[in-house]
């Protein structure tokens, strides 16, 4: 890279003037981003490894460190973060570039959309400032909103108003929980606020708020009525970077928040409460997601029940600390992967068969056989069965529910995983039915290679877990470091 300027700046620099270029260069747009997207994976391979040598990297932008200035921050955890996003953004670019053709609307602007949202998740995951970080949120939705939209039909656009307002709402709360801060010490620094932040009514309202802002965006039950409609009426790639990427970001914030900021003011109580709220979401959406006569509205469910996991291991963290946390991440990271890879091969199959009602897609497995075993991959992962990456997430999630002797959440997640495997068996076995002479679909391969290559990680993420397990202990919050957990 030119000049002095860190890698942790380039990962938010180079998708941001990428997204400006495919504005300016539309019949170029596709190349643009994909060699862009490769160009990112480089560079937050070499940050990464900058971060498993030295540690923590924290760098003040303009030499002009807080409160004044803008640090950009990254560990452990947002590295990890940077790589599951670098990773669903290279395949998302890949299918992209086959998915749209290059004279379409579509095309024009979602390539600008799309990067303008990378460079807002990098952003997100790497700022330290409360504000900044609501800087980096709306980023995100509005590119979001605009992607949700960009079918322009007339459900896509219905709930691309839905979620705009949702989003707004949830930026709004989460600002206001912010303001209450900022007027009562004065900085907005989550390291400086840290040290003076105290358990007692201002700081639960300011925890109240700003979950609850972070939860909408989130779509955790019962706020996720927004987000079936959003995603599954989005272009393939839309859906796939909303359900892997962008509900991750505001979970990441409050995982980041609750254990790094909020470690003295939460209490087991409200740990609790957002334990169940998780658990009705995987309970509520795996059943309405075995409703669903439409593909993509199946897996869109699935999302709001696979979310409810995250929120499940909250408690979990509190009490048992460290192997918790590592599950959660994990599991985070296992179904970005394995989601992204279903929601392209739900993509490619409506591609080919110009709608997704998988009742009538009866023998696709024969016709087409690559999308129905990435389609059978993912759902792998995502049902947590061995050796998958939701596998291993799920088994550190049940013993930590046992360690800390709450077996209820343990019922949850096996429950969880029984109506997963429902729902996708459900979809394969119409794939598997019906015999005809049809001829095999045949599909650019980009469309069915990009998301058999993330299926295949999904599952192998089982077998090579010991590099994120340590990158994650890197700069991991004292809180969640007591052996055994014990909270503060």
């Amino acid at each position: 890279m030119p000049g002095d300027i860190p890698w942790i700046i380039w990962t938010i620099l180079i998708p941001l003037l990428a997204a400006i270029f495919t504005f300016l260069f539309r019949r170029l747009a596709s190349v643009i981003g994909v060699s862009v997207s490769v160009v990112i994976c480089i560079v937050v391979g070499f940050l990464i490894r900058q971060v498993t040598h030295q540690g923590p990297i924290r760098h003040s932008l303009g030499g002009w460190g807080s409160p004044l200035g803008i640090d950009l921050y990254i560990d452990g955890l947002s590295a990890l973060m940077l790589a599951m996003t670098a990773t669903v953004g290279l395949a998302v670019s890949i299918y992209a570039s086959a998915y749209f053709g290059r004279s379409s609307r579509q095309h024009d602007y979602f390539w600008p959309l799309w990067l303008f949202l990378w460079a807002g998740l990098n952003a997100l995951f790497l700022s330290t400032d409360l504000f900044n970080l609501y800087v980096t949120i709306e980023v995100v939705g509005l590119s979001a909103v605009s992607l949700a939209a960009l079918s322009a039909s007339k459900e896509a656009l219905g709930a691309a108003m839905r979620y705009l307002l949702v989003s707004l709402l949830g930026s709004m709360t989460y600002l206001l929980g912010v303001a209450l801060l900022y007027v009562n010490h004065g900085i907005l620094d989550i390291a400086q606020l840290r040290d003076v932040l105290q358990a007692g009514p201002l700081s639960w309202i300011v925890m109240a708020l700003i979950t609850v802002g972070l939860l909408l965006k989130t779509a955790v039950f019962p706020l996720h009525f927004w987000l079936p409609q959003a995603h599954a009426n989005a272009p393939a790639p839309v859906s796939a970077v909303l359900s892997a990427l962008v509900v991750k970001a505001s979970f990441y914030l409050l995982l980041r928040l609750w254990f790094n900021l909020f470690d003295g003011v939460v209490t087991p109580l409200a740990a609790q409460f957002v334990g169940v709220l998780g658990a009705i979401a995987i309970v509520w959406g795996s059943i309405l997601a075995l409703r669903q006569e439409r593909l993509k509205l199946v897996v869109a469910y699935s999302t709001v029940a696979l979310l409810g996991y995250l929120f499940v291991a909250f408690p979990l963290v509190l009490s048992v600390g460290v192997q918790a946390w590592r599950g959660v991440v994990y599991f985070a990271l296992s179904h970005a992967i394995a989601k992204t890879a279903m929601f392209l091969s739900a993509g490619t199959l409506m591609h080919a068969a110009g709608h997704d009602r998988f009742n009538e897609m009866r023998n696709t497995a024969r016709r087409m056989p690559v999308t129905m075993v990435t389609f059978g991959l993912a759902g792998i992962s995502l049902i947590g069965l061995p050796p998958s990456g939701g596998f291993l997430a799920k088994w550190t999630l049940l013993e930590s529910a046992l360690q800390s002797g709450q077996w209820w959440w343990a019922v949850i997640i096996l429950i969880g995983g029984l109506l997963a495997a429902a729902y996708v068996f459900r979809v394969l076995s119409c794939a598997f039915l019906g015999v005809t002479n049809e001829r095999a679909i045949t599909s650019d391969r980009r469309l069915e290679w990009s998301a058999l290559a993330l299926a295949l990680l999904a599952v192998m993420l089982g077998l090579f877990a010991l590099q994120p397990f340590n990158l994650l202990m890197i700069g991991i919050p004292a809180f969640t470091a007591v052996p055994n957990g014990g909270a503060v």
